[in-house]
């Protein structure tokens, strides 16, 4: 596999290893050692002969074997010559724990390109700086100064900050979930997040990835690696930074960069990633991954010994999506003959609070025996005369009869009671209150979902006259300018197939007299500017003109109003347009993001649609199912399909032009923005029509904000 130096190492130096116990050298070595590192250890210190026993070396370049794996915990300054020499020794990876790198400032920035430098030379891979260290409990590897050495399992964990790491791995310990991987990227000066989630595509010990990340480097590279990731394995995200102070807190903590928060969820969409909103639910969806096989449908029974814990897993169900069906009718009637005639054969299916572990096997495999279940949950309150450990045991034992999952909500239970500590070795994730069961099911549940859709590939339409795109672009960069005009914007719409109405440029009133008589009124009237990207909000766009001689006067109106608001503004002229029946107005838009690449917008359009944000996003390329699928999740979906009679209006038509910008988008990377608002969308069959179309370029390479 990749990364082997770091993931099956044979030989390990720790430089910095040190005899005083408050130095992060001594922890890390200390950590090595009482882990049970089954490779050879070398500890390298130019000041000490010994350390906990084993011989120690002045300098890596003394130790007679070959190093794969070099931990260095020097301070910041002296880092490069000791990556110079682990390059002069042939060591293959190195994990440097040290800070004072990038995170500092301009200085710290330099040391680490050096780092970097110096390993490209070498031919060496580098983890960090800056971070807390790697653990692989499988060969007994904790290469970090942690606190902890987590239990070995089948959940790997990549973190972009060390402090929550610590944080992971205690409550990794506390709760029981075994950890195959722990991997602390610090600064991400060579290796990366996508490196190592890469590497985990093939790692046999690892069968859920969690992520904790705040910014990436190369958002392209990312998605690919995570699609690839994810359809071998469920990954989870955290991704901090989803604020305007959180993404300040990101830059002084990594100095990486945090991404826009709608790009990163539909970047995390666009790669079949999990996305978890707090730690809490990370934790919970890997629970649910760590030892329970994929839901094949959405129906969940509720099994309880209590109404009031059922009724709000059921509510929390409902709310995640999740169907409740019934039991078949064989099997309700064999229920009716074996529980008590008080208990409940509905969903949720009620056992009594006098329930003893022989009602819920009759229980459970009632409910894992239906076609209609494709998951539990199982919810016990301690009564009195509950017989918990014994329930735990059945819990167990039939959850591995079937290839279902099965979530437990032991209600008020010590993580370290006995019931807790049965289901947790039977692999059955256990809950304190039903919703976070719930939710864990739905993840699941979407999972299963993403492996079962085959991959499609992003729409690829073959009627668009590039040539016609790449000459606008080059008039416009010609002229020195960012913003399209109306009409250049018209222009690349139609190249690419989009509808728009017959339009003609007027330089004065008698043109626009002469264009309105030629194309036929009612016309539009529109400003032509680049300076001026809002027309409306200014009155410099005037509708539903009627005749030609009023075409001319709103010709008029429209420069003048144009030169009051914005006296520097260049005037090209007005836009005079064929006016477009009314139809239901959407937007369609982009807009490049800097580490994703080009974001595709839909929602609902016109004036509203900064007040309502009634909008859904997908980066490109598109397929024409997530063309679908983000146009299905708003509500302008629901008046495309026609309310109250209404005829649907033409559904094809509109992913049409949605799949065209996703094309023209990633065909033209000089393309900052484009949005089409409004849309005017037809009845069925009918087509659509853009109606307003605006773009912006990339700046010149150097030109910055002022």
């Amino acid at each position: 596999m990749k990364l082997e130096a770091f993931f099956n190492p044979k030989s390990v130096a720790v430089i910095g290893a040190s005899r005083e116990e408050g130095k992060v050298g001594h922890r890390i070595f200390r950590n090595m050692v009482e882990s049970g590192f089954k490779g050879r250890l070398y500890p390298v210190n130019p000041n000490a002969q010994e350390i906990l026993g084993y011989r120690c070396y002045g300098s890596v370049k003394d130790v007679e074997d070959d190093v794969d794996l070099a931990v260095i915990a020097v301070p910041a300054k002296i880092v490069p010559s000791v990556v110079e020499e682990c390059g002069r020794k042939g060591v293959k990876g190195l994990i440097v724990i040290s800070a004072g790198f990038s995170e500092t400032g301009r200085e710290g920035t330099l040391l680490e390109r050096e780092l970097v430098t110096k390993c490209r030379e070498y031919g060496m891979r580098m983890q960090g700086p800056n971070c807390l260290g790697f653990i692989s409990s499988r060969n007994g590897m904790n290469a970090s100064f942690a606190s902890t050495m987590p239990t070995p399992g089948n959940v790997s964990i990549v973190s972009q900050s060390g402090a929550l790491g610590s944080a992971i791995l205690n409550w990794s310990r506390f709760n029981g979930m075994g950890l195959a991987n722990f991997i602390s990227v610090g600064n991400e000066a060579d290796l990366t997040t996508a490196d190592f989630l890469e590497a985990l595509i093939d790692e046999e010990n690892t069968r859920v990835v969690g992520v904790y990340i705040e910014g990436v480097k190369n958002g392209e590279r990312f998605i690919d690696v995570a699609r690839r990731l994810s359809r071998r394995k469920p990954v989870v995200a955290l991704k901090a930074g989803t604020t305007e102070v959180g993404v300040r807190a990101v830059s002084s903590h990594t100095g990486s960069l945090a991404g826009s928060d709608t790009a990163f969820s539909a970047a995390f969409r666009k790669a079949g990633v999990l996305r978890a909103s707090t730690m809490k639910k990370l934790f919970d969806l890997l629970s649910a991954f760590e030892g329970q096989p994929l839901p094949r449908g959405s129906g969940v029974m509720v099994v309880t010994n209590g109404g009031g814990p059922g009724i709000l897993a059921v509510d929390a169900c409902e709310k995640m999506g999740l169907d409740l069906p019934l039991l078949e009718q064989d099997l309700r009637e064999k229920l009716s003959s074996l529980l008590p005639p008080h208990a409940s054969i509905n969903n949720p299916l009620d056992v009594l609070g006098d329930a003893d572990e022989k009602r819920y096997r009759i229980a459970l495999d009632a409910a894992l025996s239906s076609r209609n279940v494709h998951g539990v949950i199982v919810i016990l309150t301690p009564q009195a005369m509950t017989p918990s450990e014994e329930v735990a045991r059945v819990v167990v034992e039939t959850g591995r009869r079937f290839e279902k999952p099965v979530t437990a909500v032991f209600m008020g239970f010590d993580n370290e009671s006995p019931a807790i500590r049965i289901l947790r070795e039977g692999k059955i994730p256990n809950y304190d209150f039903p919703e976070p069961a719930a939710f864990a099911l739905r993840g699941m549940y979407d999972y299963s979902l993403m492996l079962s859709r085959s991959e499609e590939q992003a729409a690829s339409l073959t009627d668009v006259d590039d040539d016609a795109v790449a000459r606008v672009i080059a008039r416009v960069e010609a002229e020195g300018r960012i913003n399209l005009s109306s009409e250049e914007a018209f222009e690349i719409a139609s190249a690419y197939g989009i509808p728009v109405p017959e339009a003609r440029i007027a330089r004065n009133a008698a043109e626009a007299r002469e264009i309105a008589e030629s194309i036929g009124c009612p016309v539009a009237v529109k400003i032509i500017s680049p300076d001026i990207l809002h027309k409306t909000d200014m009155g410099c766009v005037i509708l539903n003109v009627k005749t030609p001689e009023e075409a001319s006067r709103a010709y008029d109106l429209v420069v003048r109003r144009a030169r009051s608001a914005m006296p520097q503004a260049k005037i090209l002229g007005a836009l005079i347009q064929k006016m477009a029946p009314p139809g239901r107005e959407v937007i369609v838009g982009s807009v490049r993001d800097p580490q994703f690449g080009p974001l595709i917008m839909f929602g609902l359009g016109g004036i509203y649609v900064n007040f309502l944000r009634d909008v859904s996003y997908r980066l490109a390329p598109l397929t024409l199912s997530e063309a679908m699928e983000m146009i299905s999740e708003t509500k302008a979906y629901t008046l495309l399909k026609g309310v109250r009679g209404e005829p649907p209006s033409d559904l094809e038509a509109v992913v049409n032009v949605v799949v065209r910008l996703s094309q023209l988008m990633c065909r033209f990377k000089k393309l900052m923005e484009m949005e089409i608002n409004p849309l005017f969308a037809y009845e069925e069959g009918k087509g659509c029509m853009a109606v307003d179309i605006r773009g912006t370029l990339s700046k010149p390479k150097g030109e910055t904000e002022t």
